[in-house]
């Protein structure tokens, strides 16, 4: 079996599990992809996923699935998706061993 794209922490794992009790049934996991934008050029994006797109990286680990757009595959290789939650905020994280710098609000990177 090749690796996984990227590995969930059990708190992202629960997180997306109480997420998924609050949508509609006609969702199937969350999507995360990247997105241009953001100080350091590129940024990460989650959504519901209704269905599965075409060439899509689909993991299902602590049951939960998540689909990869396919376009940010090469950019999230090994990457561990967590979730942190704080006095002040609640937010995904992804520890990304392909960037190469991250901006200062952590909300967009380079690889």
């Amino acid at each position: 079996m090749s690796q996984q794209v990227i590995k969930l922490s059990d708190n992202a794992a629960n997180r997306i599990k109480e997420i998924m009790s609050k949508a509609d049934n006609t969702t199937i996991g969350v999507r995360v992809g990247v997105k241009s934008g953001g100080c350091a050029g590129m940024s990460y994006m989650m959504e519901y996923a209704k269905e599965a797109k075409k060439n899509e990286e689909i993991i299902e680990d602590k049951g939960v699935k998540v689909f990869i757009d396919a376009n940010a595959v090469m950019y999230l290789l090994g990457t561990e998706m967590d979730y942190k939650k704080d006095k002040f905020s609640s937010q995904f994280v992804f520890k990304n061993p392909n960037e190469t710098e991250r901006c200062g609000c952590g909300e967009s990177f380079k690889v």
